[in-house]
């Protein structure tokens, strides 16, 4: 069962996807704890910025180095509404981040408990924590909406 802490950050992080829907992203939105401070924050902006590397996650890490001006993510938690791909799941154990909640699982693409699970793989040097299912229902109903709105969009043109 998920604390009060874990659904509040979600929220924010939900908040994030939005942003990026409101973009013509796909909303998928990230936020970084440490010591219950908010030290990243961030929406997927591969559109925006043509970047195939502009995910919510890789974009909140990289506002979180900076803040401690170091590599090292060390004691830091990531929300993030949809399960991590390869990419993003590399980046964590990379940043040595000790946490990971996500909202819901992606059958297609995600790597920590749907089609691998880089994050707690004994062979890497780095494992997370993990707490999946944090207001799943939210975090799926939004990208449903999304891909089906898209879906309509592109049979009209």
């Amino acid at each position: 069962m998920t604390d009060e802490k874990d659904n509040r950050y979600m929220e924010l992080a939900i908040e994030q996807a939005q942003i990026a829907e409101e973009n013509g992203d796909v909303p998928i939105g990230a936020i970084i704890v440490y010591q219950n401070q908010i030290i990243g924050r961030a929406y997927n902006q591969r559109e925006q910025l043509q970047d195939p590397t502009a995910h919510a996650e890789i974009i909140a890490i990289t506002q979180a180095a900076a803040f401690f001006e170091s590599w090292r993510l060390i004691d830091c938690t990531i929300y993030v509404t949809l399960e991590p791909c390869c990419m993003c799941a590399g980046a964590l154990v990379l940043s040595r981040m000790n946490r990971l909640v996500y909202g819901c699982d992606d059958p297609k693409t995600g790597a920590v408990k749907s089609l691998y699970n880089i994050v707690q793989d004994d062979r890497l040097n780095h494992r997370l924590e993990v707490t999946s299912g944090v207001l799943a229902d939210e975090c799926t109903a939004m990208l449903q909406a999304f891909f089906h709105r898209r879906r309509i969009e592109n049979n009209e043109t």
